[in-house]
């Protein structure tokens, strides 16, 4: 699965230095609509613009919201809205959109983005066989109906992806690694921090910078630290690649966890502890990586002695 990356349109533009991708902003794309709407456009019975809704936060229950202490930019008053400003990518198994959460006639407000699990009647997660090893539920008519991908198995389904990328962000960014910060789950919508620019500039994922040799060092150090951590937790991504890694201001954050894979519980998670390394290192060594501390040919053991799989 791919990142939040917004789809683009027309020609690429680079930055001055030609290192970094640099994505249309949402106000140049979808002009007039990257702010809250105005007062007169409320309707006085009806209350919000066509499309727009009142923030979801209230109808969370509290382990449906990200971890305390809340951060100091989200907005949970209960009289804010969700305006939402465009899609940011499309995917087999979701949907990405950003949200903008402001209180109207107020300074106050934050990009969010909105991940929702496709509904029933759409062909969902044709490569999940594997991932899903492990996560079982106690009715067997449910687990029948999973196996079987009725209407009512594939909601169970994407239920089940979108409770555990949400529960596995909430631990990933509590023990501080670098992940969306999960704001809040309802149903199969997931709410994550934008990782982006104000403007609703998304971050480049890692496929599309141009920085290469001994300047990729840093990103593939951050890179190898968060996959060791993973593995001493036991997980693997489990879909790794430079497609979902995003670079935000030299920062590199993970994305797209859904099939995040537990490996000692999973038959096969050596080899997605593997996978994930050697997608990494092939892209890193693509480019001409070079002062790393860690080769990429090392990683892959490296991560099965740290999950305790040597």
């Amino acid at each position: 699965m791919r990142d939040f990356t917004p789809r683009r349109r027309g020609k690429r533009r680079f930055d001055d230095d030609d290192s970094r991708y640099e994505a249309p902003s949402f106000a140049e794309r979808r002009p007039g609509r990257a702010a809250l709407p105005s007062e007169d456009a409320y309707d006085a019975v009806d209350g919000l613009p066509e499309g727009d809704r009142w923030s979801t936060w209230d109808q969370s229950t509290a382990g449906q919201r990200g971890p305390r202490p809340y951060p100091d930019w989200l907005v949970t008053a209960l009289a804010a809205v969700d305006t939402e400003l465009g899609v940011l990518k499309t995917g087999k198994e979701a949907d990405v959109f950003l949200l903008r959460r402001g209180i109207p006639q107020t300074d106050q407000s934050c990009l969010l983005a909105a991940k929702r699990y496709r509904s029933a009647e759409h062909r969902l997660f044709h490569r999940d066989a594997g991932y899903l090893e492990g996560r079982r539920v106690k009715e067997s008519r449910t687990n029948r109906a999973m196996a079987n991908r009725t209407a009512f198995g594939r909601q169970v389904v994407a239920a089940q992806w979108a409770d555990a990328e949400f529960s596995t962000l909430c631990r990933l960014y509590e023990a501080g690694l670098p992940v969306p910060y999960p704001v809040q789950i309802l149903g199969t919508e997931i709410l994550l921090e934008f990782v982006g620019e104000p403007d609703g500039t998304a971050a480049p994922r890692l496929a599309e910078i141009r920085t290469r040799g001994a300047e990729l060092a840093p990103l593939w150090d951050q890179v190898v630290e968060t996959l060791v951590t993973l593995a001493r937790f036991g997980l693997a991504h489990g879909d790794l690649s430079a497609y979902n890694l995003l670079v935000h201001r030299g920062r590199v954050v993970m994305i797209d966890l859904p099939q995040v894979v537990d490996v000692v519980a999973n038959p096969r998670g050596a080899y997605f502890l593997d996978r994930d390394a050697l997608n990494v290192g092939k892209w890193f060594t693509g480019h001409d990586l070079a002062g790393e501390t860690v080769a990429p040919d090392e990683l892959p053991a490296l991560l099965r002695k740290e999950a305790g799989l040597a």
